[in-house]
């Protein structure tokens, strides 16, 4: 008695698979990458007429952010 073989569908079958992300897996690359941009820019480049520097400005938009 020869055995069955088992053929694989010709059409590709749809997992039902859906990827959403939630609204932080968004945002926190962006204020990080922002960080990292108010630090390398430095309080002594673009910043020296305020005296404020990167991190002082950066919280200060972030409970800007956040409080509105």
């Amino acid at each position: 008695m020869p055995a069955l073989t088992h053929t694989r569908p010709t059409h590709a079958e749809s997992s039902g698979v859906d990827v959403r992300l939630p609204w932080w897996a968004i945002a926190l690359p962006a204020v990080a990458f922002a960080a990292l941009l108010l630090l390398i820019a430095g309080p002594g480049q673009a910043h020296a007429a305020t005296g404020e520097s990167a991190t002082g400005q950066l919280l200060r938009h972030l409970v800007e952010l956040l409080t509105r």
